[in-house]
């Protein structure tokens, strides 16, 4: 039977970390380096499905989504009813969408999108996640303190608007719909999906800025 050396698997891991940049994004740089020396996968394709979510995928999928549900309340409610379902109708099905749930914000509600086990996000539609999203603080506080932490967002809302904390987990992603802004009658979806902001369908936006 093979032994178990505590303090020699401890200073192989010390071993192995010490030579790891301690910030997180050269540590993926070192990451898909190796990856690419060994041959798991091909620089082009790392390459492509960065620019895919960076540039193509981004928030902009989620905005055309809501914008979609501002002008056709048919859509809108099939959204609410079963959100994994409804975007089937853009083609956006995939992982991270089949279990995804659509919440609306109103004049006296507003939803605010966490994980407090990780960071379970719906990246199908809303692209990468971002760093504070994935924060421990951010984690922590949005549920115990949603009215500081948005806030500091920039989002002041009186004691009469209710806060609706969505905990996401990896069978069950949520997409807020935030409500639509005044001043946009008759604006296409093209124009409507430009103004909503990635951070507004995780909450942390509210009032969106007309152009």
């Amino acid at each position: 039977m093979a032994s178990y050396d505590a303090k020699k698997i401890g200073d192989l891991h010390r071993h192995l970390h010490a030579h790891m940049p301690s910030d997180p994004a050269l540590r993926v740089k070192a990451l898909e380096s190796l990856a690419v020396e060994k041959g798991l996968v091909a620089q082009e394709t790392i390459d492509t499905w960065v620019e895919m979510y960076s540039d193509k995928v981004g928030p902009m999928r989620g905005a055309q989504v809501v914008a979609r549900s501002w002008t056709d309340p048919e859509f809108r409610a099939r959204l609410l009813e079963d959100a994994g379902q409804a975007i089937k109708e853009f083609g956006f099905e995939g992982h991270a969408t089949e279990h995804l749930k659509a919440v609306e914000n109103t004049r006296d509600t507003h939803n605010l999108v966490t994980c407090t086990l990780c960071s379970c996000y719906p990246f199908a539609v809303l692209g990468m996640s971002p760093a504070w999203y994935r924060s421990a603080a951010y984690r922590a506080r949005s549920v115990r303190e949603p009215r500081a932490v948005l806030a500091e967002f920039g989002i002041d809302l009186t004691e009469d608007v209710k806060i609706r904390v969505w905990d996401s987990t990896a069978e069950l992603r949520y997409l807020v719909v935030p409500e639509r802004p005044a001043g946009t009658d008759g604006w296409s979806a093209e124009q409507l999906a430009a103004i909503v902001t990635r951070d507004s369908m995780i909450g942390t936006d509210r009032d969106l800025k007309v152009q």
